[in-house]
């Protein structure tokens, strides 16, 4: 199986615009043999949290949002599943949220955010309480939101569940380049998982992300990794 991780920057506050862009990649990912394609933290948005928090009734989406609907049309046609992190709604509050989309493009399963970081507190936003997986063709997907990433149990919990793939929707800007080389092979490498990381380039919000979305194999090496910031997508074949 072949699994992708786009990365692209984010128009702020254009659902839209980025929805369309998203439903180009998941169409290339089918194109190029991809069955499943991931996309960074709050790629529906941009990284843009005190404006989705102040207008939350137009910024945050639920997964039937008519806003989505070409990324969950390109599913449909392409055969592809598409890991869709955006602003969610709760009746607590609103969450950083993946919402998968199978190859019907129906709703496979929503993941909210576990470990929101201080800031994202701050502003509002509410941590989820449940742990995300879903299974494709036989393979087991993990899920995760950036900051879970630095915590055992985001490895662990996926492992346990049967996973073979971990999944990260992610935010890193230069300062968080220390995380390639430590981070995310060694949460590959400790639980015996394939780690896809989807990273926006660009700005986002208050950050410049760094780009470099990549996967490491179960035994921590690099199997495929971006080109710095460059559009498009990373593909590696897993054997999950």
């Amino acid at each position: 199986m072949i699994i992708a991780a786009a990365q692209f920057p984010a128009r702020a506050l254009d659902i839209e615009a980025n929805a369309a862009r998203m439903a180009g990649f998941v169409t290339e990912a089918g194109e190029r043999g991809a069955s499943v394609v991931v996309f960074a933290e709050l790629a529906v948005t941009g990284y843009e949290l005190g404006a989705i928090v102040a207008g939350q009734d137009r910024l945050t989406t639920a997964p039937d949002d008519p806003r989505l609907a070409p990324v969950r049309a390109a599913c449909r046609a392409a055969r592809v599943t598409a890991v869709v992190n955006c602003a969610g709604r709760t009746e607590a509050g609103p969450t950083i949220s993946s919402y998968v989309y199978g190859p019907d493009g129906e709703l496979l399963t929503r993941y909210d955010k576990q470990h929101v970081t201080d800031s994202e507190t701050a502003e509002g936003f509410v941590r989820g309480t449940v742990d995300g997986s879903f299974t494709l063709d036989g393979v087991g997907f993990g899920l995760g939101i950036c900051y879970d990433a630095h915590f055992p149990e985001a490895g662990a919990c996926a492992a346990k569940a049967g996973c073979g793939v971990l999944l990260l929707s992610s935010l890193y800007g230069e300062s968080g380049r220390e995380a390639w080389p430590t981070v995310f092979p060694e949460l590959a490498r400790a639980n015996g998982l394939y780690v896809l990381l989807a990273n926006h380039s660009g700005r986002s919000g208050p950050y410049e992300g760094c780009g470099l979305s990549g996967v490491w194999g179960p035994s921590g090496a690099v199997a495929a990794v971006a080109a710095g910031r460059e559009e498009g997508l990373v593909l590696a074949e897993v054997s999950a």
